[in-house]
């Protein structure tokens, strides 16, 4: 059994290279192998986001605050409110963020393949986020 008090590892910026605007991300879970589950609390402040990702096995986002948004490659943009969860499918391009004047939190959940839980790409561009 492993036990991580509240508050007992440090809070981290979202990566210029991964995320448009300003993303705060807080570590949950990082199992050990052969176990491969991982999860983050990130927290996006209006219009931040994240750029184009996929990942190997999927990914579940449970929002717990705020209004956010989410599109995957070639659908249109949907908004997300606290108490929704969503599913992307494995390797299914897609981004998701803040909504342009409300903050948004979510529990990001994945898995790692191979060592990898996520293959980042292009950011989100200003005309692409706003639809």
């Amino acid at each position: 059994m492993i036990i991580h008090p509240a508050g007992s590892r440090p809070s981290g910026k979202g990566p210029a290279e991964y995320f448009t605007g300003s993303v705060r991300m807080d570590p949950l879970i990082s199992t050990p192998a052969p176990a491969r589950l991982r999860g983050v609390t990130v927290t996006f402040e209006p219009s931040a986001r994240t750029a184009w990702h996929t990942h190997p096995l999927g990914q579940t986002l449970i929002v717990t605050a705020g209004i956010g948004l989410v599109q995957r490659e070639g659908g249109a943009i949907e908004t997300i409110r606290a108490g929704d969860t969503v599913y992307f499918e494995p390797n299914e391009k897609h981004w998701h963020g803040a909504a342009a004047d409300v903050a948004m939190t979510h529990i990001a959940l994945q898995e790692e393949l191979d060592g990898s839980a996520v293959t980042w790409m292009e950011h989100v561009s200003d005309a692409q986020y706003a639809g």
